[in-house]
């Protein structure tokens, strides 16, 4: 077996989704050495979070990155609704919060995580590792002081001062480290697929509710991205009832989809996203912080797992990275990052939660018509009032900003 090769940083960030690339990058601003590792070779996965919220275009901005980043192809969404039957409902209005970050950018992730991994690179105390997964934590007594991770070129040791777990919701380090998240429970899974969009295609962005099944589509430009609303456990009962029953449900809630059904031709085109909402206890051990999903698996209800995540680096940046980069950083430090972040990921848990028990389920039941919430309802009938659900979803119950020491630097 080869001897593995041994390298040193002050932070070690592992997973190179929002969370990570951009803990990392703002980590390396501060002046911390850090790496990053990321098991595949490029961010090329498609039916991730592709909803950019103003919190992070805000955040984009503070580091002077907007302009730049906004060239990328995006659509602007400055509202969001859902049709329930033949009828239209509003119920956040971006254009309320401050310019110009007052819109949801439609993009898909790649885009968002190639654009932060390229300003990334720049820094040279900055470095990314892909084809590189990360296999267990390095213990020294009850500390983690580092990971063992396995490259193109072979087995790699690598010792840091801070191990910043950000691999996801199925977090590989998370379970080598004996974390395990409580469950809140989802009723419902997720069907993701694409269907090709047409000029003259009605504007179906976000949602749609009829005869039990629910759908949600987001304009890509060039095709649809159709989330399938499915109950928890129900795609078994799919594919048993087969791909042309599915079609005929698709066409029978989207009629103008008919024309180009058929190219749902074999399962392998439908991505199952298995819907979970869970959270940590305690996010860190000495040596080792849990951020993003590896801390809180969020439900797809509202978007805002992206944006959660890039808060959580935020916070991360701000609180430890001067301390990272002086060597000064204590275990009680990393305590200070759940104490900031907790409340804003429990309070959007329990707020898709409430979402999921009482309007989801209601929605997917076919025995029963769906009838609109009382909320939805007024939000619909009294425009002003979209301005709370929209600073809600827009900027979160905690919105976090960039520190002046870390915009300062290039």
């Amino acid at each position: 077996m080869a001897e593995a090769l041994r390298v040193e940083c002050q932070c070690c960030v592992v997973g190179g989704g929002p969370a990570g690339l951009m803990a990392g990058f703002l980590l390396a601003r501060a002046g911390a050495n850090v790496i990053v590792l990321e098991k595949h070779a490029d961010f090329l996965r498609d039916f991730r979070g592709d909803t950019i919220h103003p919190s992070t275009l805000g955040i984009m901005r503070e580091l002077g990155l907007l302009e730049a980043f906004l060239r990328l192809p995006h659509q602007k969404a400055y509202e969001i609704g859902a049709s329930i039957g033949d009828r239209k409902y509003a119920f956040a209005d971006f254009r309320s919060l401050p310019k110009p970050c007052n819109f949801i950018a439609l993009m898909p992730q790649w885009d968002f995580l190639n654009f932060i991994a390229a300003q990334a690179q720049k820094l040279p105390n900055f470095r990314l590792m892909m084809r590189t997964p990360a296999d267990q934590p390095i213990w020294e007594g009850e500390r983690v002081v580092g990971v063992t991770a396995t490259s193109p070129e072979g087995p790699v040791e690598i010792r840091a001062d801070l191990v910043v777990a950000a691999d996801g919701r199925a977090s590989t380090l998370r379970a080598a480290a004996g974390l395990a998240p409580e469950d809140y429970g989802a009723p419902m899974d997720v069907l993701w697929f694409k269907m090709p969009r047409k000029a003259d295609d009605p504007d179906q962005s976000f949602g749609r509710i009829a005869s039990g099944r629910m759908i949600v589509m987001i304009d890509r430009g060039e095709y649809w991205q159709c989330g399938w609303v499915i109950p928890k456990g129900g795609a078994e009962v799919m594919r048993a009832q087969g791909l042309e029953a599915f079609r005929a449900a698709l066409v029978g809630a989207l009629p103008f989809l008919a024309d180009r059904a058929g190219g749902i031709d074999e399962w392998e085109k439908l991505n199952l996203l298995t819907v979970q909402v869970n959270r940590l206890k305690n996010w860190s051990l000495p040596g080792l912080l849990c951020i993003g999903d590896a801390a809180h698996a969020m439900s797809p209800v509202g978007g805002v797992g992206v944006n959660l995540a890039v808060q959580d680096a935020v916070a991360t940046a701000n609180l430890l990275g001067a301390k990272l980069a002086a060597g000064t950083l204590h275990v009680s430090d990393l305590a200070a990052v759940q104490k900031r972040r907790e409340f804003p990921a429990k309070a959007a848990q329990r707020i898709q939660l409430a979402i999921q028990n009482r309007v989801v389920s209601g929605a997917l039941d076919p025995n029963k018509p769906f009838e609109p919430p009382l909320a939805l309802r007024l939000l619909d009938a009294i425009p002003l009032l979209r301005q709370i659900p929209a600073r809600v979803l827009g900027l979160g119950l905690r919105p976090e900003h960039v520190a002046p020491s870390i915009t300062a630097r290039s």
